[in-house]
């Protein structure tokens, strides 16, 4: 746990609305009750008059549209949302309480165009450039992957960002059935063509499975993508393997992905392309915790499919790891206490 400023530390502790931005507690309603948002935090969508006061933006983005296989992540964030009213105001292995030290709100939800994929890219984009201009950074739940990249349209206008992706594929195939260029196995090329991702700051963690040939992994090794494969996670270690990837993103800005299906099924099988021989549950979440001190912009976490897990164990873990991402951005750089970049 990081130390916090004396600005932060009275904005956790004074102020007459402090009350309207931390969750509503399990003590005061239960779980089963109200209307779910994201972890139980205000409704706060664009054109609320408090919305250029949220910090940290909880989004839904219920859109599959670059599935290839089993869809289904379009009904993720619903799920997502009913779940995480099991969260609760504190990190039990941190100690972080980030609610306390930052303005955080559920934004709702991006209105995707089922009928078509390339409308909905634009419409996610739009809407991920009106958080920016806002100050606010975004933490989405997914919908599909290819929902990451209008994020990264919007988020890296500037100039590249690195990114830490933990996941069991590339997705960096350059087109899928003969020419189409935007599916969920696309989005990481279309990221560093388009100059989004500077691919010498870019690792990808927990690759594996079989594979129809090496046409990403050539392209990895041709523009400096670090493919770090599940094997060497397992040989090497959790903190081992993220020392290497805080090394490669460095200090500056950076995006964090996170595919559900990182995770051994036997844990999240709730999604469209499973591959076994993943991490346990334990390990998805310690993989999130060791980003702590990195200059994250932005973070997501996709592909958690409801119709393919209905206990919801899936949607528990996702947004479970959604938390932990949450307590390293409130305890890390990013957003100012006072709105806007830091």
């Amino acid at each position: 746990m990081t130390a916090i400023s004396c600005k932060e530390e009275a904005r956790m502790t004074d102020g007459p609305d402090r009350d309207f931005w931390l969750p509503v507690s399990g003590f005061d309603l239960p779980r089963f009750a109200g209307l779910p948002s994201f972890m139980r935090l205000p409704f706060v969508p664009p054109g609320h008059p408090r919305f250029k006061e949220v910090e940290v933006g909880l989004v839904g983005a219920p859109w599959d549209g670059g599935t290839t296989n089993r869809p289904g992540p379009r009904h993720g964030p619903r799920q997502l949302r009913d779940l995480s009213t099991m969260i609760r105001a504190e990190n039990g292995a941190t100690g972080v309480r980030p609610f306390e030290r930052r303005r955080c709100a559920d934004l709702g939800d991006v209105a995707p165009n089922p009928a078509d994929l390339m409308d909905s890219l634009a419409r996610m984009e739009a809407f991920f450039i009106d958080l920016r201009a806002a100050g606010i950074l975004p933490l989405t739940a997914g919908g599909d992957h290819l929902c990451t990249l209008p994020i990264l349209r919007a988020l890296a206008r500037d100039r590249p960002l690195g990114m830490i992706q933990f996941d069991s594929h590339t997705d960096l195939f350059h087109s899928y059935f003969g020419g189409m260029r935007y599916t969920h196995g696309t989005p990481f090329r279309r990221a560093v063509e388009e100059g989004l991702l500077d691919p010498r700051r870019v690792c990808q963690i927990g690759i594996r499975g079989g594979t129809y040939d090496r046409e990403d992994r050539d392209f990895a090794a041709a523009v400096g993508i670090r493919i770090v494969p599940v094997e060497e996670v397992h040989a090497r270690g959790v903190e081992d393997v993220m020392a290497e990837a805080r090394a490669i993103v460095g200090e500056d800005d950076t995006y964090v992905s996170y595919d559900i299906d990182f995770v051994d099924p036997a844990y999240a099988p709730g999604t469209g392309t499973p591959e076994v021989g993943g991490p346990t549950s334990w390990q998805a979440l310690s993989v999130v915790r060791q980003l702590q001190g990195l200059r994250i912009v932005g973070a997501d976490l996709v592909e958690v499919s409801p119709p393919f897990d209905p206990p919801g164990g899936t949607a528990f873990l996702g947004v479970s790891i959604l938390f932990e991402l949450l307590c390293v951005i409130a305890s890390s750089a990013g957003p100012s206490a006072e709105g806007g970049a830091a």
